[in-house]
């Protein structure tokens, strides 16, 4: 089926954003006040669709509500990373010189160290939090963004449209962002769309580590660590949130696929 990535990645996020915008309404039960022990590890039933972990806490609600945390922290996260990227990389790319090779040093230096890394580094200071998550991992994956901004602009400044725009005696910023940066646009959308998954999964790793979200609030990747000791007596306390997990990374990732497809001319034809 054509642009089966597309629609099944358009599809999973906007499920996404739903559950997200309507936990309150469609959780059974409070994530956090909610626990009953004569109620623990129980397995999913009528009263309790997705099981209990072993604090008796809804398996279903908390689900819902870690839908709300990843894509809060996927999309401030991608925000941020984007907003760093393209400034730096469009920038560069329309100044050249001493800026552009200070750009490109530290668009190398961030391409050098892993991600997680960094962010784990940077963690182990803050300490855990959603703030520290914004902080750690708003402004450790912006290269890519920057290198494909700062390419695409090389590409586009000797353009006539440019060129004219410079003659009419725009100001810089209007050059770059208004002229320059809508004519580029579709790589970056793609690159952001897919760091939005990337985000989730990197607050769930570090929230399994006890460096992201703090308990008890609801994080799948949180859930996941303390789903550990209960793996072969309840293994429904791991599989929920490693499936949410597994579909959203799943659906960001094919959405931006889809994306790259449909923006791209040689793909359209």
């Amino acid at each position: 089926m054509r642009r089966f990535n597309l629609y099944f990645g358009l599809g999973t996020v906007a499920l996404l954003v739903l559950v997200g915008v309507f936990a309150p309404w469609l959780a059974p039960h409070d994530p956090i006040t909610f626990s009953d022990l004569n109620n623990a590890q129980l397995p999913p039933g009528p009263g309790f669709p997705f099981g209990t972990d072993e604090q008796g806490r809804d398996m279903l609600s908390r689900i819902l509500y870690g839908a709300r945390v990843s894509l809060i922290v996927g999309l401030v996260v991608q925000l941020m990373n984007t907003f760093v990227g393209v400034t730096l990389g469009m920038t560069a790319g329309y100044f050249g010189g001493w800026w552009d090779e200070i750009v490109q040093g530290l668009t190398n230096l961030m391409l050098a160290i892993p991600t997680i890394v960094f962010a784990l580094a940077l963690m182990t200071i803050l300490g855990p939090g959603l703030l520290s998550l914004f902080i750690a991992l708003g402004l450790t994956d912006w290269a890519y963004s920057c290198r494909v901004s700062r390419a695409q602009v090389l590409s586009q400044k000797s353009q006539n449209y440019v060129q004219a725009a410079e003659t009419m005696g725009f100001s810089t910023g209007h050059v770059i962002f208004r002229e320059i940066l809508p004519n580029v646009a579709g790589p970056l959308v793609v690159i952001a769309t897919m760091g939005v998954g990337s985000a989730i999964l990197a607050e769930a790793s570090l929230s399994f580590i006890g460096l992201g979200v703090v308990p008890p609030a609801p994080s799948w990747g949180g859930m996941l660590a303390r789903a550990r000791e209960q793996l072969m007596g309840a293994p429904w306390i791991a599989i929920w949130p490693g499936l949410a997990l597994f579909v959203t990374v799943l659906g960001f990732n094919m959405l931006g696929d889809g994306l790259r497809d449909l923006l791209d001319p040689q793909g359209r034809a």
